[in-house]
């Protein structure tokens, strides 16, 4: 194919009005297709269904410790779920504390406890001057909301295949009191579905953090979310690595069963080092007596294991490959060689990340909108909802089906050569 940017002015113009027609043709559909957010679509949903009979009114309640899942105790979670999320997190059981159906309420939790009553004994960030935080980006907008609410000033990291620049993030890190905390999403990252390597995870691991408060939030989401059985990625061990490197207080491990069982009816985990547990419970005793222990049970009773939590997910990778390929092949197909846009085959996690031509991606987004295509946001990747390229797209597959997402791919591609030929007849 030939780079649009090799082409005429008159070539362009020639191409852009049959390209038109076809918007108009697309329009007059009227369909309506959403790609915004990562929801599993209702077949996914459907496998946990069964976790609904695991428990019922002549069901034991106890734990296997005999403790009633009706009444209060185990504040910090069920031993059985705590042993299954540790396993599937890959920590210690004593390093985790389970929660309830959300790891962003979680990561918020940390983040106003760091703000009121400081980390372990150190100043309340809410007393200081300023308060930053690196952002890999692009990255997820969820995290960025909330340390946008609270007014902590948000700092662009590059986000190479690797992981973030770490000359960067050692540079700010070792070097200003003022940085906080860095949002993570290690694993299948969202949107990029990039992995961080052994030597980007030991370079965090050994960071020298100029404030004795600073703290990794490793948003480990997708841990065991693969979407091929044969290549899978693996990442080292972060709470291992801090540990062996003598920072075991820096990390803060966040993970769900959010896209395994139910996004609303899952369940959360926490795992840090025992002293960040010890200034959790702290503040955990006095917010909430305990989470639904009974929703832990079912979950417990259903997965039974780790190799339990594999199987099931195995299931749900067989039903979201084919959505991931519909959108892969079609990109390929129309896009490889245009020069108009570049995208990365992920091996897990929810999406899939566009980079379109620097300054279409707000008209690309625009565009599939008046066609009854609904996508995330252009900017939604980046602190402040400002992408500074206006480039990024992320590209949510999972709640269509295949053949809608081929048919949305479709009309997606439409819009990628319309904005860039714009784009470049403006030029």
């Amino acid at each position: 194919m030939k780079a649009y940017s090799d082409m005429g002015r008159d070539e362009l113009l020639t191409l852009k009005a049959g390209l038109e027609e076809k918007f108009k043709t697309e329009e007059a559909k009227g369909l309506s297709l959403n790609m915004a957010r990562g929801k599993p679509g209702a077949s996914q949903l459907a496998l946990s269904m069964p976790m609904l009979d695991v428990i019922n009114s002549k069901s034991d309640m106890t734990t296997l410790l005999g403790n009633d899942t009706r009444n209060y105790g185990d504040w910090d979670g069920i031993g059985e779920c705590r042993r299954l999320l540790a396993d599937m997190m890959g920590v210690r059981k004593d390093n985790v504390i389970v929660c309830g159906n959300s790891s962003l309420n979680i990561m918020y939790d940390t983040v106003v406890r760091s703000m009121v009553s400081g980390v372990n004994g150190s100043t309340p960030w809410g007393k200081l001057d300023k308060v930053k935080f690196l952002c890999p980006v692009p990255g997820y907008d969820r995290h960025f909301k909330i340390t946008e609410l609270f007014g902590i000033e948000m700092v662009n990291i590059p986000l190479h295949d690797d992981g973030p620049d770490m000359d960067l993030v050692e540079e700010y890190v070792n070097n200003d009191a003022a940085v906080k905390g860095i949002w993570c999403v290690p694993k299948y990252s969202n949107p990029t579905g990039i992995s961080y390597s052994d030597e980007v995870v030991r370079r965090f691991a050994n960071l020298k953090p100029k404030a004795e408060d600073f703290r990794i939030y490793w948003d480990n989401a997708y841990c065991i979310h693969h979407i091929y059985d044969d290549v899978q990625d693996e990442i080292l061990n972060i709470l291992e690595e801090c540990e062996r490197a003598g920072n075991p207080d820096m990390v803060y491990m966040f993970a769900s069963t959010s896209k395994i069982s139910f996004p609303g009816s899952g369940v959360s985990a926490v795992a840090t080092s025992l002293k960040n547990v010890e200034d959790i419970r702290k503040h955990m005793n006095v917010q909430i007596i305990g989470h639904d222990k009974i929703n832990q049970l079912r979950h417990a009773r259903f997965f039974k294991d780790i190799d339990g939590l594999k199987a099931h997910m195995k299931k749900h990778s067989d039903l979201l490959r084919p959505k991931f390929e519909a959108v892969l092949n079609i990109l390929e197909e129309e896009l490889a060689g245009l020069g108009i846009g570049s995208w990365i085959k992920p091996r897990g996690g929810y999406f899939i990340s566009f980079e379109a031509m620097s300054g279409c991606a707000k008209s690309i987004v625009a565009k599939c909108k008046q066609l009854g295509l609904v996508l995330t946001d252009a900017g939604a990747t980046y602190p402040y909802g400002k992408d500074p390229a206006d480039s990024n797209i992320r590209i949510a597959p999972s709640f269509p089906t295949p053949e809608e997402m081929a048919e949305a791919t479709r009309m997606f591609v439409l819009c990628v050569k319309l904005a860039s030929i714009e784009k470049l007849l403006e030029e």
